[in-house]
């Protein structure tokens, strides 16, 4: 079972995306940057939960 970072962090990034597409049909600005930025921070979290993941399977080894 995947790591909840990775799991949370995947659906930051969806929500972002969201985010930003709305920002770029309504043009809005602020709603647009604040996408991106989910997005990252989508991606940060999701990379830390891979990290624990392969720490996590390379005890059991």
């Amino acid at each position: 079972m995947p790591d909840h970072d990775r799991v949370e962090g995947a659906a930051r990034n969806m929500g972002g995306k969201a985010k930003e597409a709305a920002g770029k049909v309504t043009g809005d600005e602020k709603l647009k940057a604040e996408g991106k930025a989910d997005q990252m921070s989508g991606k940060v979290q999701n990379a830390v939960g891979g990290m624990k993941d392969s720490l996590r399977d390379d005890k059991r080894h």
